[in-house]
């Protein structure tokens, strides 16, 4: 009888108490191991672990950011991919996972207007970034010509041009917590006078075009800091605008955009950041593509 209970016990305790799981780029930090995936992929959980080890995962999941408008006049820069994270995780804990293959979807970044000036278009919307229930929407094409509807909207919105005046809408559709903010909008203020927004960023909207004579371009909005990598790293910021100014139009392109993979005027956003495209004259920036990160106790 004794030997039965030990042997019976012994069987009842089989299998590791904590997630395990394979895909992408797998490092550790400590006690948690993450799996990176900077393209498509499968996510595969072997074993869901136990109430005594780990049972969920943590996340974070970056869209494509969205490329920037391009025009002779001023063209807002694309808005940020959609960022949504459980990490560090809140109250109500982490992401349930089974025993299953879970596909991957890293969004690419959409591409700035079509140029050379005087050709005047709208930067296109990023791709989605997916993982389990978890969807970021790709971020807002800056504007240049509209209409807003179609274009700038997303994840974070793209900034506005003077034609368009209005911005896009971040947080679109609607996430809790928000997964981006809105672009800064332009305006035109006189005969070659004219402002354009930057994108938004997951970390604020993007700024409006300023209205000094001398600066007519807004910086992206900022990004965020993660640190599910063990190490912070910023992602998610909106694309630099352009914008022109007398005499004769002469462009004028933002400042230094903030941290967080948003591109520089005229520059591609980063890749695997979510950075929105920086739009300048004649050129238009790409949005950088998107990343998914999945964390959990191992040990």
């Amino acid at each position: 009888m004794f030997g039965y209970q030990v042997l019976g016990f012994g069987a009842g305790g089989a299998g590791s108490p904590f997630v395990e799981a394979t895909g992408g780029t797998i490092t550790t930090s400590g006690d948690f191991k993450i799996h990176t995936f900077t393209g498509p992929g499968t996510f595969t959980v072997t074993n869901v672990g136990k109430c005594s080890g780990s049972t969920t995962v943590d996340y974070v999941v970056v869209a494509g950011g969205g490329g920037a408008g391009s025009g002779s006049g001023a063209a807002g820069g694309g808005g940020a991919g959609g960022h949504r994270h459980n990490y560090p995780q809140p109250a109500t804990g982490g992401l349930s996972v089974s025993a299953q293959g879970y596909p991957i979807t890293v969004g690419a970044g959409g591409n700035g207007g079509p140029g050379p000036a005087p050709s005047n278009h709208n930067g296109l919307k990023g791709a989605d970034s997916v993982f389990s229930s978890i969807t970021s929407t790709g971020g807002g094409g800056g504007l240049e010509n509209g209409p807003v509807p179609s274009f700038g909207p997303g994840g974070s919105g793209g900034g506005g041009s003077y034609q368009t005046g209005c911005a896009g809408a971040g947080n679109t559709p609607p996430t809790s917590p928000s997964q981006g903010n809105n672009g800064g909008t332009g305006a035109l203020i006189a005969a070659y006078n004219t402002s354009a927004g930057g994108g938004g960023g997951i970390g604020g909207a993007g700024q409006a075009g300023p209205s000094g004579v001398c600066s007519r371009a807004g910086i992206g909005g900022a990004g965020v800091a993660n640190s599910i990598t063990g190490t912070p790293v910023v992602r998610a910021s909106g694309g630099n605008a352009h914008g022109q100014k007398n005499p004769g139009g002469q462009q004028v392109n933002a400042p230094t955009p903030t941290p967080g993979g948003g591109g520089a005027s005229g520059a591609n956003g980063t890749a695997n950041t979510g950075g929105g495209g920086g739009s300048a004259h004649p050129s238009a920036g790409n949005g950088g593509s998107g990343v998914v990160i999945i964390s959990y106790k191992f040990q």
